[in-house]
C-alpha cells in the first residue's frame, strides 16, 4: 500500500496555494493529487515522496491533515481500461470511497489512486485478476 495525505483547506482564494508552497519549501514533490470542494473547505488528497514531512510541516503550521493508505494501480492506457478495472471491482462487491488518476513519470503509464473501506481485500482482488498494484511511491518514478 501507499500513504496519502489528506489536508482540510479553507475555501478562500489561495488557500491551496500556500498549502503547496509549504510542501514545495520542505522538497515535497507531489506525485498525484485531487481536490474535493465542500461549503466550507475542500478536501486535497495527495500523494508525495515523503507522507510524513509533509504531515509534519502541515500540522506545524495549522492544517489539520492526516495519512491514509491506498492503491495505487496500473490502468491499461486504451479504451475500456478504467471500465474493465471498475468491473473486476464491481463483480466483486468492492465499494469504492473514492477514485483519482495520476501517472508514472518516466513511462507515462497512467494510474489510478483508490481507497476502500476494505482496502487488503480490494488490493486481494485487483491482484488476483491480473492488476498491477503498486508497492511503493518510488514505483510512480519508473
Amino acid at each position: 500500500m501507499i500513504r496519502q495525505n489528506i489536508v482540510f483547506v479553507e475555501n478562500r482564494a489561495g488557500s491551496l496555494k500556500k498549502v503547496t508552497n509549504l510542501l514545495a519549501e520542505e522538497n515535497v514533490n507531489i506525485y498525484g493529487f485531487a481536490c474535493f470542494d465542500t461549503p466550507e473547505f475542500a478536501i486535497f488528497r495527495m500523494v508525495s515522496n515523503d507522507p510524513e514531512r509533509a504531515e509534519k510541516v502541515l500540522t506545524d503550521n495549522g492544517y489539520m491533515n492526516r495519512i491514509t493508505q491506498v492503491i495505487v494501480v496500473d490502468l491499461k492506457d486504451e479504451i475500456g481500461g478504467l471500465d474493465e478495472l471498475l468491473s473486476v471491482l464491481s463483480n466483486s462487491n468492492v465499494s469504492l470511497n473514492y477514485i483519482y488518476t495520476s501517472f508514472r513519470r518516466e513511462n507515462q503509464i497512467p494510474v489510478i489512486i483508490l481507497h476502500s473501506e476494505e482496502i487488503f481485500a480490494t488490493e486481494s482482488v485487483l491482484r488476483g485478476n491480473g492488476f498491477r498494484v503498486l508497492n511503493s511511491v518510488d514505483e510512480l518514478q519508473r
